[in-house]
């Protein structure tokens, strides 16, 4: 008779148990948003107890919330097969900050500030997948994101797929519950007009996109991953810098009172992302932040162009900010460099026919008509 073929019980209820232990080291992070009541965590569905004082205080009659939905793709794969001990840790670490921040840095953009996180991680061998070093490193990067954003790492599902997922592969996605705090307004594009000014905000790197294309590039390094930048760091290191958290720096920005008319993360499509308006309006860019060494070492082992780098990846800039004066491009750089962050006031929107982003540092221009998406 054949044998079925059982979950791994056993390595799913280890690692499930360690992801609500994570979770309830990040029950404090959120506490100005509500508490968990005492029945705590592990329960087939929690329970987030919202305090609505602040919000009847300041006489709120709508409460603005979201639900989002994300994965983080394949940048968890982007790493040498020999990667061991600390190095391998440091490695899951930063991944687990990643996924925190492909999740509210899309939230952030419309000003919400995230206060409840969860996580989807199905695999095929959860007894491989969950190592020492993934939980360790992943467990701890994520808890530092949610302590960063300041949200409880709320819920989550480990399923064994068997049939489904690739052996020895593990996708990460999740959601989260964010809301819009008391006395604010959300950040949702349609004020923006000519006449606005732009911030840019720095990235860290290739954030979470264009890891396609970054691991197509390893096949020609002479080292793989182990190929070194000119500024020493290895390929691996450099793609896996972890992602900067906006969250905070926007809840600044619109605690200072300053509300922005659009704020754009520059993710998929690169500067493109900055004209995802539907209105026909040319941002003109006159000043650019520094190109991170990584992208300039891209751009010359691939052979790409700037055209096209700028299209794929966010080449330095994180965010973009848009505001209605100069006054107040000022104060937003003013707020981004107080949090260490490096920001600039780079250029305005004018009005025009079509959709076009005009960058006069590189002499370029990009047009709308590859470019589908439109808010």
């Amino acid at each position: 008779m054949p044998k079925l073929d059982h979950v791994n019980y056993s390595a799913l209820d280890q690692a499930k148990n360690a992801f609500i232990e994570a979770g309830k080291k990040t029950v404090k992070f959120a506490a100005k948003y509500g508490f968990i009541p005492p029945s705590g965590f592990g329960a087939s569905a929690n329970v987030f107890s919202f305090d609505l004082r602040p919000f009847l205080k300041k006489g709120a009659k709508h409460l603005a919330v979201t639900l989002l939905p994300e994965g983080l793709g394949t940048s968890d794969d982007a790493r040498p097969d020999d990667l061991k001990g600390k190095k391998l840790v440091k490695f899951w670490h930063n991944i687990g900050i990643k996924t925190v921040a492909v999740m509210t840095n899309d939230a952030a953009s419309t000003g919400m500030q995230t206060v409840l996180i969860s996580l989807y991680l199905p695999s095929a061998n959860p007894e491989t997948v969950f190592s020492k070093a993934f939980m360790q490193g992943f467990l701890g990067g994520f808890v530092e994101g949610c302590k960063k954003v300041g949200c409880v790492y709320f819920s989550g599902e480990t399923p064994q797929l068997k049939n489904k997922i690739r052996s020895g592969k593990l996708d990460i996605a999740g959601a989260l519950f964010g809301v819009m705090p008391p006395g604010m307004q959300p950040i949702d594009g349609t004020k923006l007009a000519a006449g606005n000014q732009i911030v840019f905000v720095e990235s860290s790197g290739p954030h979470d996109n264009g890891f396609t294309s970054l691991r197509k590039l390893v096949e020609n390094l002479p080292r793989g991953y182990h190929t070194r930048l000119p500024n020493g760091k290895e390929y691996w290191e450099a793609i896996n810098a972890p992602t900067i958290l906006y969250t905070p720096f926007i809840q600044k920005v619109l605690r200072a009172g300053i509300q922005p008319t659009s704020v754009e993360p520059i993710s998929g499509h690169g500067w493109q992302k900055i004209m995802r308006n539907k209105k026909p309006l040319r941002y003109v860019i006159r000043q650019v932040l520094p190109v991170p060494p990584l992208f300039r070492f891209v751009e010359k082992m691939s052979g790409t162009s700037r055209r096209d780098m700028i299209k794929i990846f966010n080449y330095g800039v994180g965010l973009a900010v848009f505001v209605k004066s100069k006054k107040d491009a000022e104060k937003v750089v003013a707020i981004a460099r107080k949090n260490k962050l490096k920001a600039i006031h780079a250029g305005e929107v004018k009005a025009s026919k079509k959709r076009e982003v005009v960058i006069g540092p590189f002499n370029l221009t990009l047009t709308d008509e590859a470019f589908l998406l439109k808010q």
